[in-house]
């Protein structure tokens, strides 16, 4: 909290962070850390560059505003 109005930041990676764990990490059995690794990859990815954001209107990040 370093200053006022700082916290709100905290609520887009706490957010990030729940639709990774729950949608690729306890939703599968990795059997090896590499494989792991590439499939958090691929799910980055996919958030980042597919997924629809509600913030965003439901588009996604690679629309031209």
């Amino acid at each position: 909290m370093d200053g006022k109005g700082r916290y709100l930041d905290n609520i887009f990676i706490e957010r990030l962070w729940r639709g990774l764990k729950y949608e690729a990490v306890f939703t599968h059995a990795y059997a090896t850390v590499a494989e792991a690794r590439q499939n958090l990859s691929a799910w980055l990815t996919f958030y980042n560059d597919e997924r629809k954001h509600q913030s965003l209107g439901y588009r996604n990040t690679e629309r031209n505003f």
